[in-house]
């Protein structure tokens, strides 16, 4: 088994490898709009995935991955050519959700944007329930009040001479 650092290194070359020959060697022209995103492969060297996008509706999207499917062969041997292995690894085509999920989080994050304004806007307009100071005092503000006007009682709690700290034994 490969070192991890190795495959990463290999998938790098096959993405450059894969997206060099779409433009070159392959001449169909339902992989026209297709851009290669990422390359992945497993630690053993023999399985890549090449993860691709393609611009236009479903429709473009269908075909790109008939179109791909059928230029695998020739991909592969591309591929075998440019790099140093033993074996040429299988190669698998999928289309890179990234842009589907970033375009539903934007849409998301314009809607809590939207909302963020309206509570903002309801928030600018309202009114306190109860007082706008709930903490005021019954007292006049006029009186002062001083330490003696919250003594309740006046005991020394400090002696206590009915307590014996060996009886707890």
């Amino acid at each position: 088994m490969a070192d991890p650092a190795r495959a990463a290194k290999l998938a790098q070359r096959i993405k450059v490898v894969v997206a060099e020959a779409l433009g070159r060697r392959v001449k169909d022209p339902r992989l026209e709009g297709v851009t290669v995103t990422d390359a992945r492969v497993t630690n053993d060297l023999q399985h890549a995935t090449v993860y691709y996008t393609v611009f236009g509706d479903e429709l473009a999207q269908a075909d790109a991955a008939k179109g791909l499917e059928k230029a695998k062969g020739v991909l592969r041997q591309e591929v075998g050519r440019s790099i140093t292995v033993r074996l040429t690894p299988t190669l698998e085509f999928v289309a890179d959700q990234i842009p589907v999920v970033a375009s539903n989080l934007e849409q998301l994050l314009r809607e809590a944007k939207k909302r963020d304004a309206e509570v903002a806007a309801l928030a600018a307009s309202a009114q306190h329930a109860g007082d706008a100071d709930p903490y005021k005092s019954d007292v006049p503000e006029d009186v002062e009040l001083d330490e003696d006007d919250f003594d309740e009682e006046n005991k020394d709690l400090t002696v206590d001479t009915n307590f014996d700290e060996d009886s707890n034994k």
